[in-house]
């Protein structure tokens, strides 16, 4: 069963108007579009996936909305949003917009897509299926170094440089390194298993951000949301890892207060800064009930804010 988390939270911050424009960045198998086109009734709702996948499921799934405009359903990644609004004319008209960031449960839970060291698959792991380069692809392409900076930067992997070094090993003396198993096994006789995570985990995690591009595509997209953002508008991201939630907070809070970091203490400051936003939610988790039936939920954090109106 798939869950979509942070459900009546995300919602709730998002404060649903009938008549509203939203933006579900994330479609997935629409969980969280299908509770904010309840709400609406002359309102619309735009929804953007990467995956073909999840956007077949919605044609299949959402047709109504989808013949009645009450909803606009585009195969592309949330970072090309700024474009699609921008034609229609709609630029700093939208009441809301929702970031549920991260792979999705479906993703995970299909074998033949790569994500997961838990099940045998081909090692792909891009969330566009008709765009850009594998897993695999990767891993024979880049250097030692090249892998290894990978692994350090986006799954935090102490043992990057050795992981990396074992698989360019195996690689050049002919080892099959095609499917996840494959490599999830190499990584754990490399590093042996020394916490509760499955050895693979952070390296999984790294090889599919990078092959994602998932970080610049948040930064990016942070950006432009804000932007397209009516006043009173707001922006809920419900992330789920440090590297993730890193961007959003500092994102959101330069946005909310001024920070002169590289300052002495006491330096005085003249520029005359005005709040362009404030915190409607500035740290929201999971509920025992919701960590009860997904236990995905356990990581999120639901960040939210409210861009101020101008004076």
């Amino acid at each position: 069963m798939h869950y979509s988390v942070l459900l009546n939270e995300s919602l709730d911050a998002l404060d649903i108007q009938q008549d509203g424009i939203y933006i579900d960045a994330t479609f997935g198998r629409g969980g969280h579009s299908q509770a904010i086109l309840e709400k609406l009734n002359t309102g619309q709702l735009f929804a953007f996936d990467r995956d073909l996948e999840a956007i077949e499921y919605g044609k299949d799934n959402f047709s109504d909305y989808i013949q009645n405009r009450k909803l606009i359903l585009i195969h592309a990644p949330f970072s090309t949003m700024k474009t699609v609004i921008d034609a229609h004319g709609l630029t700093g008209k939208i009441n809301g917009i929702l970031l549920d960031l991260g792979v999705s449960s479906p993703q995970l839970d299909q074998a033949e897509r790569g994500f997961s060291f838990m099940k045998d698959g081909p090692l792909d792991m891009r969330m566009d299926q008709t765009n850009g380069v594998s897993a695999f692809d990767v891993l024979n392409s880049h250097s030692v170094e090249e892998l290894s900076l990978i692994f350090r930067e986006f799954g935090e992997e102490r043992h990057a440089f050795r992981i990396a070094q074992a698989i360019k090993t195996a690689l050049q003396s002919g080892g099959d390194l095609t499917r996840t198993l494959k490599l999830a096994s190499l990584i754990e006789k490399t590093i042996g298993k020394r916490e509760k995570k499955h050895p693979a985990t952070r390296c999984f995690q790294a090889l599919r951000i990078y092959v994602n591009q998932e970080l610049n595509e948040i930064s990016k997209t942070l950006i432009d949301a804000f932007e397209l953002l009516k006043s009173t508008g707001r922006l809920t991201v419900i992330s789920f890892h440090s590297l993730e939630d890193r961007i959003v907070k500092h994102f959101m809070t330069n946005l909310i207060k001024h920070e002169n970091k590289n300052l002495p203490r006491g330096f005085p400051v003249f520029d005359n800064f005005i709040p362009q936003a404030k915190w409607i939610i500035k740290q929201g988790k999971s509920n025992e009930d919701e960590l009860s039936k997904n236990v995905r939920s356990r990581s999120a954090i639901l960040r939210v804010i409210e861009k101020i109106k101008k004076v």
